[in-house]
């Protein structure tokens, strides 16, 4: 007879789940028994940096990733990776560990009370099976509810006694399952997507971070020639969805309501595709839209589409419809706007270098298809001016604003993506949210770099506090950090530059090295 631990790596192999992030306590070291050779276990040594490893592993395959944390503790702590994660429809196979079923009654220590409860409302599904027969069956659906549009987070309490006891009769079914969504429109549909662009005088698209996600990059491109579209990114956009160089590129959104208004100005047609509608931060009353202007968006994310404030829209598959729209619609008369003007590059200065004068420089010796993980919030508007991102899945940022994304992040898509160079971005502030990933970087040997911009401060509070009038307010300053200190403690090289002379150096060697480099950059607050 198969047992339940037998059914589940059966399961977890055929759906090529066989890289697992996790930080093990006590209630998961059954599962983990005689963990097989042909799976690989990627120790953190916190659940938050835990999961952002997992979650830029999983964007930047595109698959999902099983975390493995330790019952409601463990659970705790990668909450607020868990926001990340839900918020860039990142697929994620979350499994905690349980308590033995007798002992859960009495709430036993290292009982997950209401197992279920404690992620939402962070994930698209969670359970805890009702025996341990349904263990099985219970981690086939979080695999498929995980990777289904729209994407993300799912989670599963699993009592640590149920993985000995023997699956009910069937099991063997699960592991072969294939569930696909077709998702295109309708016929009719897409006829009225077309007439609408077509009848549009001044179209704009904004395009949004599943655009990416789904390999749709050349699409959007293809639409937004063929109807010479200036295009946006959505606002916070966590991820590159356009090429920033072409000459339809315009930038990225601001997070206002009355800022994005004042910008879709003179438009008649907002295409808003793989973004909600849209994700704002300050507060800035305005109208939604400008007088006149209608709004379109395709989504796969049925939330995101009923939760929009104006504008109609389209429930589909990303990819699919816009390679159809890009073939279907005629070719506008109209010439496409110009190119943007790029900033000029900054200048050499003694002393603490300028956010502009680091991005230029990483953007001349960066290879070109390099990937940006973004962690440095007060400098995201510089970074999307500066560096010339045109390959599919360049780009990384925090979905929902958590702070602790980047470092791990970094670790979790160099991993990924060994034959690119992952470059990550991170502000001092938040760099101490995840720095815990360095360690794992230095064990498994995954060469990522790390840039710590260090100014000694929470760059975007100092900005916030401007904007909010908030006066003399404590904790804003972040003295003392030593990350090349932290950096050695943890097994990782460490670079310090004070001017560009000595960035260029440091990023000679980083992009030479086969290890994980950390560089601390002085930049001015």
């Amino acid at each position: 007879m198969t047992t339940v631990h037998q059914a589940a790596y059966e399961t977890l192999r055929a759906q090529g789940l066989t890289t697992f992030f996790g930080n093990p306590g006590s209630n998961e070291l059954p599962f983990l028994k005689d963990f097989p050779a042909d799976f690989r276990y990627v120790l953190g040594l916190h659940e938050g940096a835990v999961v952002g490893m997992a979650d830029g592993y999983a964007q930047a395959t595109g698959r999902p990733a099983l975390v493995n944390l330790h019952s409601a503790a463990g659970t705790g702590n990668a909450m607020g990776a868990l926001a990340n994660a839900w918020n860039s429809h990142t697929p994620l196979v979350v499994t905690a560990g349980q308590q033995v079923r007798p002992m859960m009654g009495v709430e036993a220590l290292l009982a997950n009370v209401d197992a279920a409860t404690l992620p939402r409302p962070l994930v698209k599904w969670s359970a805890e099976p009702s025996c341990a027969q349904e263990v099985p069956l219970a981690l086939s659906r979080a695999i498929h509810m995980a990777a289904t549009p729209a994407p993300g987070p799912v989670y599963l309490s699993i009592p640590y006694d149920d993985w000995k006891q023997q699956a009910g009769p069937g099991v063997e079914h699960l592991s072969s399952r294939r569930v696909e969504m077709a998702g295109m429109p309708s016929q009719e549909a897409l006829a009225r997507l077309v007439r609408a662009l077509e009848g549009a005088v001044n179209p704009v698209m904004v395009v949004g971070p599943d655009v990416d996600a789904t390999q749709a990059n050349g699409s959007a491109v293809a639409l937004a020639e063929k109807l010479a579209m200036p295009v946006w990114m959505a606002p916070s956009a966590p991820r590159c969805s356009f090429p920033t160089t072409h000459t339809c590129f315009r930038g990225l959104l601001p997070a206002g309501i009355a800022s994005i208004s004042r910008l879709l100005d003179g438009h008649d047609l907002v295409l808003v595709v793989g973004a909600p509608v849209f994700r704002y931060h300050q507060y800035e009353p305005g109208d939604f839209l400008p007088k006149g202007t209608r709004l379109i968006s395709i989504t796969c994310d049925l939330n995101e589409a009923a939760r929009a404030p104006m504008g109609d829209a389209v429930i589909a598959d990303i990819n699919g419809t816009l390679r159809t729209l890009a073939d279907s619609v005629s070719k506008a008369s109209r010439p496409l706007p110009a190119l943007r003007i790029r900033p000029a590059l900054a200048q050499d200065e003694t002393g603490p270098l300028s956010p502009e004068r680091v991005f230029d420089m990483i953007d001349e010796m960066a290879p070109r298809d390099a990937i940006y993980v973004n962690e440095s919030t007060s400098t995201t508007n510089i970074l999307w001016q500066r560096l010339r991102m045109t390959e599919q899945g360049s780009y990384y940022f925090a979905a929902a604003g958590g702070l602790g994304f980047a470092l791990p992040a970094a670790v979790g898509i160099q991993l990924a993506k060994p034959d690119r160079r992952v470059i990550a971005v991170i502000g001092d502030g938040s760099a101490n949210y995840g720095i815990q990933a360095l360690w794992t970087a230095a064990q498994y040997k995954i060469p990522a770099i790390f840039i710590i911009m260090k100014n000694g401060t929470y760059g975007a509070l100092r900005w916030f506090a401007g904007v909010l009038e908030a006066e003399n307010v404590p904790g804003l300053d972040v003295p003392g950090l030593d990350f090349c200190a932290l950096a050695s403690g943890y097994g990782v090289d460490a670079l310090q530059a004070d001017s560009s002379q000595a960035l260029v150096v440091a990023l000679r060697k980083a992009l030479s090295s086969d290890r994980p480099v950390l560089i601390e950059v002085e930049t001015r607050a």
